[in-house]
């Protein structure tokens, strides 16, 4: 079955979208990218349709995972959008401005640097394939790199003839300015001049000169002041070297042109490959921001089912997650997000939860349709490991009210409309969300047309999710094969709901109970019910006596599960220390034959050596062989030898009395004595054995107590310090504790250069780094990185020694 979803050309529709607010999970990874074209790709991202699309996704996004919590970040830059830049290249003659061809370089090195720290990890084939597909254009860069600097300006290493014009415009201007200011002090131009000063007007120095006495002096008046006091003039000494400055501007600029010119023309020749690039570190940046969104939310990547079935455990809504994790006041106490599971078969197509208002009957059936979608879109998902997943698509919901003014529409009247197109679209591999099925009219009509839409979504193979009060609608999942009731769980004790779901059994609105609750007169309450009606009352109650029964048998389950549990752990105890005896008895043994085997070698030994010295007319030839031969016999027959013990059986026995384990051939010591059998401690293990298979020293040994002296650790262990933190998606509070704990182990480490990274967001992280990193004395300074290994992203911190 899993085959046929690439059958599905077409997304879910956009109003299914929206009500299960997948747009805003959507504006939340975008937070998390790096870059322009990365947050673009983002806002871009809707749930996919071919499976091994998916299965892709989902594996890059582990693989970013691990990246970035091996090895820190990928350096995909943070430059601007190039297509515009480069689009304009597409016209001849047009030229890139000093700020365009920066931007270029950072591309480039993005590049490079990209692909030099992913290429080779074997860990993560997939984007190492990505980053594989980097175009390298290091001629490029190092051109820009070598022409334009960090504020744009063009460098006189950009060519020689610039690096020369600049050269002799440096000395017209030194030689133009020595001779006016030879004039400024000149006695007999003394009175002429306002100030002793040389300034520029027109790209020309020119001299303050009095007005009354601006006849003494020759020259052309460029400029008056406010007051008319001052006329600006260039001397006419001063007119060749003037007209020499303006034209080795001229010349300059000319040149500057030319450099701008020819880079221009490098980049348009790169330029499918600058774009191809950009797509590829957009593509990297939005699997960078899955993998930082994905540890705010703690989520893992799901498996995904080969037949239509949910079993996603302990699940949360991640819109709840991100906003507790991004935006909670550490002075406020929010509500504890509670996980819950979410289950349908494979042979089941329909579940129907029931329960009382405020329950987290919406949120659970909205949780279990929004990660659906986030798994087709190579999310992660916040849930337990082992969770499984079918990818439907398209995933179609009616939830919340559809009331519209404008279009004569009732609430009643909009579910229908929405239930209309869910019915045409519905088929094989769908799943369906329906809030409140049945409500907005009659009950008992409401009830009817909701029985016959669920019969016509199973028809059509179809998933269902719905929620309801009805009794009717819970009796139809109690009957219909393939159709399961959940309850949502009602703490009778606090009259509050609890917010987990119990499968196999309907659950009571408690609408009685939350009016008592919420301080409804107790009178009314008394005769609303009178007004209930005898079989509603009953069924209420049996529904209620069903989840107490629920409950209890829950508990004692559990109990059942914990006992079993521990007595699966003392078997298994008792087996490892039935193997470790048996394993040290043979090594006994073994011992014991090799410690026989080598005094009888040395007994034969020390024989021969007589039979050596004897006299031949002592004893013959044949009676030596005789006895040789009677002594190998005897070895052969020899018992292996065994500990020598006690052989007093005890009557009674102390704690902490050393006893003789005959069949063991060891020591042992009491630790308790339970009936007719003791509890021993043999070298650290514990065993049990009876009273009468042990045996009891005469007279009774005891173990000595051992006083211990206080030892003092000469040296304390310490854990690999790496020079980089990365809080990226923690509060504040949290951070500036992380901040703290890492300076103070980077001085322990005497580390001299440390990073912090922060990311962009809003800047408020970043902010809150360098106002702590100002204020911390053991700081010499703190700047932001290198553009091609993270820019304003990552903060660069120099410790003192």
């Amino acid at each position: 079955m899993m085959g046929h979803l690439s059958q599905y050309t077409e997304a879910s529709p956009a109003d299914s979208l929206v009500q299960l607010e997948f747009d805003k999970i959507i504006a939340f990874l975008a937070g998390f990218t790096q870059t322009a074209y990365g947050y673009e790709k983002a806002t871009l991202l809707r749930p996919l349709t071919d499976l091994s699309t998916i299965e892709s996704a989902l594996q890059e996004a582990g693989e970013a995972q691990r990246l970035i919590e091996d090895s820190g970040p990928m350096p995909v830059g943070s430059g601007k959008d190039l297509r515009g830049t480069l689009q304009r290249l597409k016209t001849e003659g047009m030229r890139l401005d000093t700020e365009d061809l920066r931007d270029v370089q950072a591309a480039v090195e993005a590049a490079m640097a990209c692909r030099r720290r992913i290429a080779d990890c074997h860990d993560s084939p997939l984007l190492s394939a990505h980053a594989r597909a980097l175009a390298l254009l290091p001629d490029l860069g190092t051109a820009i790199r070598r022409s334009i600097g960090p504020g744009g300006e063009i460098l006189d290493t950009a060519s020689p003839a610039l690096a020369e014009l600049r050269q002799k415009l440096k000395q017209e201007r030194v030689r133009t300015k020595r001779q006016l200011e030879s004039m400024l002090s000149d006695e007999s131009l003394q009175g002429v001049f306002q100030d002793t000063l040389i300034t520029e007007r027109n790209g020309r120095y020119v001299l303050p000169v009095r007005t009354d006495h601006s006849g003494r002096l020759k020259g052309f008046v460029h400029d008056v002041s406010a007051t008319g006091q001052t006329l600006f003039m260039e001397p006419s000494a001063a007119l060749d070297g003037n007209n020499r400055i303006q034209r080795l501007l001229r010349d300059v600029q000319h040149e500057e042109n030319r450099v701008l010119e020819n880079l221009s023309q490098s980049v348009r020749q790169v330029r499918s490959d600058l774009l191809a690039n950009q797509e590829i570190l957009a593509h990297l940046d939005l699997r960078q921001a899955i993998a930082r969104m994905a540890a705010a939310l703690d989520a893992v990547v799901p498996e995904l089912a080969k037949q239509p079935m949910l079993s996603i455990k302990a699940a949360r809504h991640p819109l709840l997650a991100l906003t507790k994790s991004r935006h909670q006041d550490p002075d406020q106490k929010t509500a504890e997000i509670i996980p819950v599971d979410l289950r349908l078969d494979h042979d089941q197509s329909v579940l129907i939860v029931s329960g009382p208002n405020t329950g987290g009957k919406t949120v659970s059936l909205k949780t279990a349709a929004l990660l659906v979608l986030m798994a087709r879109a190579g999310l992660p998902i916040p849930c337990a490991q082992g969770s499984q997943l079918f990818p439907f698509a398209p995933v179609l919901a009616d939830i919340g009210d559809e009331q519209s003014i404008e279009q004569s529409l009732s609430t009643f009247s909009g579910h229908l409309t929405r239930l209309k197109r869910i019915l045409t679209v519905a088929g094989r591999n769908t799943l369906v969300v329906l809030d409140e099925l049945g409500t907005g009219t009659d009950p008992v009509e409401g009830a009817a047309l909701a029985l016959a839409t669920l019969d016509q979504l199973r028809q059509a193979g179809s998933r269902v999710l719905a929620t309801t009060h009805l009794h009717v609608i819970k009796g139809y999942a109690q009957l219909e094969e393939g159709v399961v009731n959940a309850a949502v769980e009602f703490d009778e004790d606090t009259l509050l709901p609890t917010y987990r779901l119990h499968y196999g059994i309907p659950g009571a609105s408690q609408a009685f109970t939350i009016a008592e609750r919420l301080g409804l007169p107790a009178g009314l309450l008394d005769k609303a019910e009178e007004y209930l009606g005898h079989g509603e009352r009953e069924g209420m109650a049996i529904i209620e006596r069903l989840q107490a029964l629920r409950i209890a048998l829950e508990q004692e389950l559990n109990t059942a599960d914990l006992l079993r549990q521990e007595a699966e752990e003392e078997l298994s105890q008792q087996q490892k220390l039935k193997r470790e005896i048996e394993g040290r008895r043979q090594a006994i043994l073994d011992e014991t034959r090799q410690e026989g085997s080598r005094l009888l070698a040395q007994a034969e030994a020390q024989l021969r050596e007589l039979f050596q010295k004897a006299k031949p007319d002592r004893a013959k030839a044949k009676d030596r062989a005789e006895m040789t031969r009677s002594i190998r016999s005897i070895r052969q027959r020899l018992p292996a030898a065994k500990p020598q013990g006690p052989e007093t059986v005890p009557s009674n026995v102390a704690v902490g009395e050393i006893l003789f384990v005959p069949s063991l051939g060891v020591d042992v010591e009491v630790l308790r004595v339970v009936g007719q059998e003791a509890e021993l401690n043999l070298g650290g293990k514990r065993l049990r054995q009876k009273l009468d298979s042990l045996r009891q020293y005469q007279p009774r040994r005891h173990v000595k107590p051992v006083q211990t002296q206080p030892r003092i650790r000469d040296q304390v262990p310490r854990q690999p310090f790496r020079p980089r933190l990365v809080i990226v998606g923690k509060r504040a509070d949290e951070a500036q504790n992380l901040i703290d704990r890492f300076l103070d182990e980077a001085q322990l480490h005497n580390a001299r250069r440390i990073e912090i990274v922060h990311g962009a967001g809003q800047g408020i992280l970043r902010r809150m780094v360098r106002e702590l990193l100002a204020e911390r004395p053991d700081v010499l300074g703190f700047q932001a990185a290198d553009m091609a290994e993270g820019g304003e992203n990552i903060t660069v911190v120099d410790l003192q020694n």
